[in-house]
């Protein structure tokens, strides 16, 4: 007992001097700020300068024009918008549609066939009675693809066609007085021609009510995201606390299991078999709840599959990263799959409004992927080349990559015998020995002389004291 209580004491002592210290102090402070710092960089600096930060920004250019008009219209375009900003696509009419449909361009500019005819007849209708009919140029908004960028091509392609219609109206003014006899026109006619072309910005296959202004497949796939790195940290806990790992604490209490003693690749299996079972309910239930509110789901089984596959492989890869890192791999899936792919989306704003960093991102993050796909099933009748084919493949190998890694790492631990649970120590045992045979019993003469040469020597010690 005494030899506790100083380890005991010593421990608190220790305790108390660590709490004493600086460093313990600063360094989760200093970690903590750090990575908000980062955060605060990463979703601000990648949202607050979409114009600045664009670059190859896609529009479709459609030139139907019989006459002269729209190939100088066309060249002017892309002479005068920034190549590194606007990636200006001339296209004909059904490529452009299929770009449309798949989400490739946020906008179209359609010059029609009679653009130069009806501009060139303009002058002499605004000397007619009745109301001189414009040419029309149409801009087809793609609010399906993003309604940010719906808005950023629009206003790009508002400035520029400004521009023409300044062009035109400089071009037409001289042909109204010549063809008036060298007359001031009526005033009529000379507000006509200020502005000569009709600018029409329209939305193409606009979205209908119950999509949150485009936004529905984003927070859905969002959704599917947390819901696959939450079943992993529930299903993890859940399994540790249930095998006797770790205890399972509710406020002041807790309770420890008694220890099940598996090995780690066999509770990894079923950690893998509980986050598909989740993947299956939990898909279930965000559609249910999103239909019941009100959101379109024009493939309502499409989409359920599709979710079950990205909270199934979001779940796996976390689950497998807790089992070979522990708490460090719950932060690492948290990184992974919601703190770098929130920004990365270009959901909200287009990638090709933010910078480069978040293009790179794009390119492999899970929310990204997840992203397309619910796009696509949602906005775009489940079209394969609109994003959901690039999101199955991605998936896959993403999924692939999870099970791999948390089955050769859980293998690997358990071969070298790392286990969670270890083996309690052996007893020693002594070896046996024969029973000690008890004395003989001593004659009684000897006892009385042995009691004699006692007392003699008692004496004799005795002697020098006194």
């Amino acid at each position: 007992m005494s030899d506790h209580q100083p380890q005991h004491g010593a421990s608190r002592a220790a305790g108390r001097n660590v709490l004493l210290k600086l460093r313990f102090w600063l360094a989760p402070i200093i970690i903590a700020l750090a990575l908000l710092s980062g955060f605060a960089m990463l979703y601000f600096g990648g949202i607050l300068n979409p114009t600045t930060n664009l670059r190859h920004f896609p529009i479709a250019i459609v030139n139907q024009d019989t006459g002269q008009t729209g190939k100088t219209i066309t060249d002017r375009l892309l002479t005068n918008m920034d190549k590194n900003q606007f990636d200006l696509r001339v296209l004909s009419a059904d490529e452009a549609r299929h770009q449309l449909d798949t989400g490739k361009v946020y906008a179209q500019v359609l010059l029609p066939q009679d653009l130069t005819q009806r501009l060139l007849a303009l002058p002499q209708a605004t000397l007619q009675p009745g109301q001189a009919a414009k040419p029309v140029i149409t801009i087809l908004t793609n609010p399906r693809a993003s309604a940010m960028g719906a808005a950023i091509a629009e206003n790009a392609m508002d400035r520029e066609m400004a521009t023409v219609n300044a062009k035109a109206s400089a071009k037409l003014t001289p042909v109204l007085l010549q063809q008036n006899g060298g007359a001031t026109p009526p005033g009529g006619a000379s507000l006509v021609l200020a502005s000569p072309i009709d600018i029409q910005t329209v939305a193409d296959n606009p979205l209908p009510s119950g999509t949150g202004a485009g936004l529905s497949a984003f927070y859905f796939s969002l959704m599917l995201l947390i819901g696959g790195v939450t079943a992993a940290i529930v299903v993890s806990m859940t399994t540790d606390a249930l095998l006797g790992y770790v205890p399972a604490e509710f406020g002041p209490w807790y309770r420890l299991a008694s220890e099940v003693k598996v090995s780690r690749l066999q509770t990894l299996l079923v950690e893998w078999a509980l986050v598909v079972l989740l993947g299956l309910s939990s898909s279930a239930v965000y559609l249910w709840i999103a239909s019941a509110l009100g959101m379109p789901v024009p493939h309502p089984w499409s989409v359920w599959l599709f979710g079950v596959f990205v909270v199934t492989a979001v779940g796996i890869t976390s689950t497998s990263l807790i089992a070979a890192l522990g708490s460090l791999g719950t932060l690492i899936s948290l990184f992974v799959f919601l703190f770098f792919g929130l920004p990365s989306t270009g959901a909200t704003i287009p990638l090709e409004a933010t910078p480069r960093f978040f293009g790179w991102l794009a390119g492999f993050e899970p929310m990204r992927q997840a992203f397309l796909g619910s796009r696509a099933l949602l906005y775009f009748d489940g079209r394969a080349d609109a994003g959901l084919s690039r999101a199955l493949m991605v998936g896959v190998i993403g999924l692939a990559i999870g099970l791999v890694f948390g089955a050769v790492v859980s293998w690997f631990y358990d071969r070298k015998g790392i286990h969670r649970i270890e083996a309690p120590p052996e007893p020693a045992t002594e070896p046996a020995t024969e029973p000690a045979a008890p004395p003989a019993p001593a004659a009684a003469g000897s006892s009385a002389g042995n009691g004699s040469k006692d007392q003699a020597a008692e004496r004799v010690s005795a002697g020098p004291e006194s």
